[in-house]
């Protein structure tokens, strides 16, 4: 590879703490919350995934980069998080479909990356002491210098970051013709979700985030669907009323992550920012309602409030997390209304959960 001497980088962690590794050929400084991502493979799917904006991404896969990149397995139109923190970084690939190697990938959108770093005890580190902000560099820039630039770093807890990450105009996805038409609100939306619903017969419109309910409305859908996303959803207060009408309109509602979060607050159920969140391809969920346990896919580091729900008139929990019994869905009992904390879409991960996609379709041909 034409890097065979690379300069050093540094990962300076908001507490202070240091982790020392190379930089892979892009020289710069970047920031954002330091979060680890249990999943083997996928690499491409979750740097694009936009629920990743601001934050730096620690890869637990000790390979990244060895297949390659393929412009079929993005989840956007460009990378979304601020920086890669990895052990081993191959710069050659060897999956005969690759479009190109991942270097390259990250040369065209400036995406810095920071390897060869011990990350099993950087990921240890992070799971005892919480996420917090975090900082690569590959400049050289003094220890002191980069503290108090990375103090002037917003924390996540507060951010509302859907804005950045949203479409400012309405976009169409699958066939006009479709039995079924949905409005979905664009807080970060996967690709996935919306191949998920086109491929179940599904016409969809996408809406940038800040759209008043009254145009979804308009579109006349048979129901609506409400995406994932980064950021802290309390700040979206107009999110939240907007989730409110579409409730009210007693048509099907469907939330994801983020969505699912937005119909808590709907329902005058808080949300916490999580010590670590969850966020990997391999996460147990237990499915109250079938008594069965479900393999899968996570990106969150907010959750609902399991005692208000729990205390709830109009709210029940359908799924929880088998690692720590946070909620990971619900239902309301009077409205066609569900959420899950997880990705059904699967983008990547295993498919046990594509079964709620079918659900929202029953719901819709009610």
């Amino acid at each position: 590879m034409k890097y065979t001497t690379r300069p050093r980088a540094i990962l300076l962690l908001a507490d202070g703490t240091i982790f020392y590794g190379k930089s892979i050929g892009i020289a710069g400084t970047t920031f954002g919350e330091v979060c680890f991502n249990t999943g083997m493979t996928g690499y491409q799917e979750i740097f694009t995934d936009p629920s990743y904006f601001g934050q730096i991404m620690v890869a637990t896969n000790p390979h990244i980069g060895n297949y390659g990149v393929n412009d079929n397995e993005v989840e956007s139109d460009r990378i979304m998080i601020s920086g890669l923190v990895c052990k081993n970084f191959s710069f050659n690939h060897s999956r005969p479909d690759s479009e190109s190697n991942l270097f390259d990938y990250f040369e065209k959108q400036n995406l810095i990356c920071i390897s060869d770093v011990d990350t099993r005890a950087l990921v240890s580190y992070i799971r005892d002491n919480g996420a917090q902000n975090a900082v690569i560099s590959t400049d050289n820039t003094s220890i002191e210098d980069l503290k108090n630039q990375l103090a002037a770093v917003p924390n996540m807890k507060g951010l509302e970051l859907a804005s950045k990450v949203s479409v400012t105009e309405p976009y169409f996805f699958g066939d006009e013709a479709a039995t079924y038409k949905v409005a979905a609100l664009d807080l970060g939306i996967k690709t996935n979700i919306l191949r998920n619903l086109a491929k179940r017969d599904c016409y969809i419109k996408v809406f940038p985030y800040n759209t008043p309910f009254g145009e979804l409305e308009a579109f006349n859908p048979n129901g609506y669907f409400l995406s994932n996303g980064p950021g802290d959803p309390e700040p979206l207060v107009d999110v939240q009323e907007t989730a409110k009408k579409m409730i009210a309109s007693n048509k099907p509602v469907f939330g994801i992550c983020l969505g699912h979060q937005i119909i808590g607050l709907a329902n005058g159920i808080s949300t916490y920012k999580m010590f670590n969140g969850h966020r990997g391809i391999n996460h147990p969920v237990m499915n109250v309602l079938t008594g069965k346990g479900e393999i899968t896919s996570q990106n969150h580091g907010f959750a609902v409030n399991r005692e208000e729900l729990e205390n709830h008139k109009d709210l029940e929990i359908t799924h929880f997390h088998i690692n720590d019994n946070t909620v990971a869905g619900m239902r309301m009992k009077s409205k066609d209304c569900f959420s899950v904390q997880y990705h059904p879409e699967a983008s990547p991960g295993p498919h046990d959960s594509s079964y709620l996609f079918d659900e929202f379709i029953a719901k819709l041909n009610n």
